[in-house]
C-alpha cells in the first residue's frame, strides 16, 4: 500500500541523477580544467612566473580584460536602452531589428570579424570617416573593443527583456500618481527590479568578451604590447610547443575571471535579497 503512495516522477531518483550530473560535469568542466593547473604546475614556479608576467603577457592581460570590462558596461548602457525600446514601443520594423540581435549568436566569428574589418579599416565606410578626423579604429585596441561590443549584447538583451516584459506598468503608474517624476520611477521602480538581470547580462557579456579569438584577430591588427589579445598569446605559445606557458596564462585567466564573475553573481544575489526585502 505505502509503494502506491509514493510520488511519481519522470526523471531518476537523486542519487542516479546526481550520478549522471557529476559524471557530465567532471568530463567537461572540472578534468579539462584540472588539466590546465596540471600542465601549469609540471613546468615549476620560475617557468609559470616568467611566462605570465613578461611585458607582452601583461599587456595582453590588460587589453583583454580591460576591454571586456569596458565593452560590457557598454553593452549594459545601450543593451538596456535598446531593450527598452522594443519592449515599450511599437515601430514599423521592430521585429527585424528584435531579429537582428541574435545575428552575433548566429554569425561565425570569423565572418563577424572580416566583416567589422571591412566596415572600419582605413578604407572601409566608417574607418574612411574617421580616418579624416585622424582617428583609426581598426588595427587598434578601439577596433578590439567594438568587436567586444557586437558580439555581447546579445547577452545582455536577452537576459533583461523577458524581466521587463513581466514588469507591470501599473507599478509605474502608482509611482507616478504619488507624485514620483520619471527619473524617480525609474531609478526607485523599474532600474532595482531589472538591476539582477543587468549584472547577470553583463556577467554573461564579459564571459564572453574575455575568451572571444575569432571575432577579433581581424580587427586587433595583433600587435604586440598594442592590440595582441591574450588567447591569441594562448595560440602562439602553443604553436611554439610551449604548452607549460600556454596552460600558465590560461590558468591566471580562469583565476581572473572566475573572481570577477564570483563577485557579479554576489552583487546580484545581494540585489535580489534587496529587493525582496523592500516589496
Amino acid at each position: 500500500m505505502a509503494a502506491h503512495n509514493k510520488p511519481f516522477r519522470v526523471l531518476p531518483g537523486f542519487n542516479l541523477t546526481l550520478g549522471y550530473t557529476l559524471l557530465y560535469l567532471s568530463l567537461l568542466v572540472l578534468i579539462p580544467l584540472s588539466a590546465v593547473f596540471i600542465k601549469t604546475a609540471s613546468g615549476g614556479w620560475e617557468h609559470f612566473w616568467l611566462s605570465v608576467t613578461s611585458p607582452r603577457v601583461l599587456a595582453s592581460f590588460r587589453l583583454s580584460f580591460g576591454a571586456s570590462l569596458l565593452a560590457a558596461a557598454i553593452n549594459s548602457v545601450f543593451g538596456l536602452l535598446l531593450t527598452w525600446s522594443l519592449v515599450r514601443y511599437r515601430f514599423p520594423g521592430r521585429k527585424i531589428v528584435d531579429a537582428l540581435i541574435d545575428l552575433p549568436f548566429a554569425l561565425p566569428t570569423a565572418v563577424a570579424g572580416i566583416a567589422l574589418t571591412a566596415i572600419y579599416a582605413p578604407k572601409g565606410w566608417v574607418g574612411s570617416l574617421a580616418e579624416g578626423y585622424g582617428i583609426k579604429i581598426a588595427f587598434t585596441p578601439w577596433g578590439v573593443l567594438i568587436a567586444l561590443i557586437f558580439i555581447g549584447l546579445p547577452f545582455v538583451v536577452r537576459t533583461v527583456q523577458p524581466v521587463l516584459e513581466d514588469l507591470e506598468v501599473e507599478l509605474e503608474e502608482a509611482a507616478s500618481s504619488l507624485g514620483a517624476n520619471r527619473w524617480e520611477t525609474f531609478r526607485r521602480v523599474i532600474f532595482p527590479a531589472l538591476l539582477p538581470a543587468l549584472l547577470t547580462g553583463f556577467a554573461l557579456s564579459f564571459a564572453r568578451a574575455v575568451g572571444e579569438y575569432g571575432s577579433v584577430i581581424f580587427i586587433a591588427g595583433n600587435i604586440p604590447l598594442v592590440s595582441e589579445i591574450t588567447p591569441l598569446l594562448i595560440i602562439t605559445k602553443l604553436e611554439q610547443y610551449d604548452y607549460t606557458g600556454a596552460t600558465g596564462i590560461a590558468a591566471v585567466m580562469l583565476l581572473v575571471s572566475f573572481v570577477l564573475l564570483f563577485i557579479i553573481n554576489g552583487l546580484q544575489a545581494w540585489s535580489t535579497r534587496r529587493i525582496g526585502r523592500t516589496v
